[in-house]
Parts: C-alpha cells; sequence; structure tokens
C-alpha cells in the first residue's frame, strides 16, 4: 500500500483535527442559547430593596423573569416565607440557581427552569420581579397589565415607558421600579350614592382616569381619578359641592363610601367597557 511521506501525513492529520475542532465549535455555539440580556447579576442590597418596595408577603408567590443564579426568589423565600419561580434561558444560571436554593435550604418552596420568558405564564404572580431591558418590559407590559388587579411589578433599572411607577428609589446610583396593576375602569358605569344617581363615561390610561359625570342635568368632569390595584378615587363636583368617593373594583362593580357626605356608601355597575 503506498505511504504518505511523514511531512504529509501530519498535515493531512493535523486538518483533520483542526477540521474536527471547527465542527464541534461550530455545534457547540449553535446549541447555545441566544440571549436577548447579558446576564449581570443584580446586588443583594437591590434585591433587597426590590422585595421590600414589593411587599413580600409569607405564602405569596413571585415568578422571577431572567432569573439568572435564583438570588431574587431564593431571598424571597429565605426572607419572607414566599414561594417562588424563576426562568433563564441559559441552563448554567438555572444550575446555579438549583445550587444557590440548595445551600439556602429553600428548595421546598422555590423553583426553576430553563424557559424563554415569553413563553413563561405569569398568571398566578402576587410579585413579578424583572432585570431585562427597556425594550423587553415594553414587550411584557401587555400581558402584565392583564394580570389580576394589584400585583406587584418590581424591575431594576428599567422602566415600562410611559406607565409611569406607582413607587419608585435609588439604591446607591441603581434605580428600582414598582408598579402595582391596576384595575380596567374603562367604560359607563352607573352609580348610586343614597339619594344620588348618575353615569359616569371613564377612559383610563393605567392607573390614572378621568372622564365626565351625568347626574341628571348636571354635568361635571371626573377629577383626580387614580387606581392602586382595585383600589379607586376620583372626586366630582355636584350641585357646586366637591364629592371624593372611594371604593374597591370588582370586575364590573365597585362599592365604596362617598366622602364629604358622612361615609354613605355608594356602589357603580359597568354597563359598557370602553
Amino acid at each position: 500500500m503506498y505511504a504518505w511521506p511523514p511531512v504529509l501525513s501530519s498535515i493531512k492529520y493535523g486538518l483533520v483535527g483542526a477540521f474536527f475542532l471547527f465542527t464541534v465549535a461550530t455545534a457547540a455555539v449553535a446549541q447555545a442559547p441566544k440571549l436577548d440580556v447579558v446576564y449581570i447579576p443584580t446586588p443583594q442590597e437591590v434585591v433587597d430593596r426590590m422585595l421590600e418596595m414589593a411587599d413580600v408577603k409569607k405564602g405569596e408567590f413571585i415568578i422571577d423573569l431572567g432569573s439568572g443564579d435564583g438570588r431574587i426568589p431564593v431571598t424571597a423565600a429565605k426572607k419572607y416565607g414566599a414561594r417562588g419561580f424563576g426562568v433563564d434561558i441559559n441552563p448554567e444560571r438555572v444550575k446555579e440557581a438549583e445550587a444557590n436554593a440548595q445551600r439556602e435550604g429553600v428548595t421546598d418552596q422555590v423553583e426553576f427552569k430553563v424557559q424563554n420568558l415569553y413563553d413563561t405564564d405569569i398568571g398566578k404572580a402576587d410579585v413579578l420581579s424583572m432585570y431585562l431591558l427597556s425594550q423587553i418590559n415594553l414587550n411584557l407590559r401587555p400581558r402584565i397589565l392583564d394580570l389580576r388587579p394589584g400585583v406587584r411589578v418590581v424591575s431594576h433599572a428599567f422602566d415600562m415607558g410611559e406607565w409611569t411607577p406607582d413607587r419608585q428609589d435609588t439604591v446607591g446610583y441603581r434605580r428600582v421600579f414598582l408598579w402595582i396593576v391596576p384595575a380596567k375602569v374603562a367604560g359607563t358605569w352607573q352609580l348610586s350614592s343614597g339619594d344620588l344617581s348618575g353615569a359616569l363615561d371613564l377612559d383610563q390610561s393605567f392607573q390614572q382616569f378621568g372622564g365626565v359625570a351625568r347626574f341628571g342635568n348636571d354635568t361635571a368632569t371626573v377629577q383626580e381619578g387614580w387606581l392602586r390595584g382595585a383600589r379607586v378615587s376620583f372626586a366630582v363636583e355636584v350641585n357646586g359641592q366637591r364629592r371624593t368617593f372611594v371604593g374597591t373594583v370588582n370586575g364590573d362593580r365597585i362599592d365604596g363610601i362617598a366622602a364629604e357626605s358622612g361615609g354613605t356608601g355608594w356602589v357603580a355597575t359597568r354597563s359598557k367597557r370602553g
């Protein structure tokens, strides 16, 4: 059989080895997860402030989108007795999170999963935490606004555009934002309070709303309309007197108290959604 000269043989096998390494490297790159956000851990003091602002309570369920090493759900479980679920698209981060939970003794309270955050069901969250990017926050915003009223959303560093936070703070030079998912009140409501009855036509922009109130032949502007979760408050002038209404939204019904009328109760039912 013809034998290659030693020099040509070395070149041959060197090229084969290089091709093999190139193939392995290419396959590894192809299998690596596509990351929309570069992983940068949230400092622990920022984590503590986020959870404090979110007013996390024992037994509540916190979902962390892009959970990294899991420090937010793990801290919520250990410090507040919460339950936690974190998703990250990078398997290495999930392994770190699981190791972190094991080390802190909270594996029975938290779970981590390799998953795209856009595919994550966030409907059961009491608290939603994020350290993503502004555009990703905006992409998620419609889904967040469809969560039940009162869900608290905390974000490290990045806001949600024109949705003004209910509260914000800084830890050193780092910003922390809090939003409380507002009830949906846009539409036409029939209001009754003692001998007062009329209609409210409301327009809503996130946690703020306004519109027109009609009581008989009188028309008034709805002022200072504000929502904090399911809690609602607004003011109107009726017969030259300012009346402030506070209450709780439950779907298409609001029950509450008319503050300036000696605590008279009021109820409103929605006849048409905006």
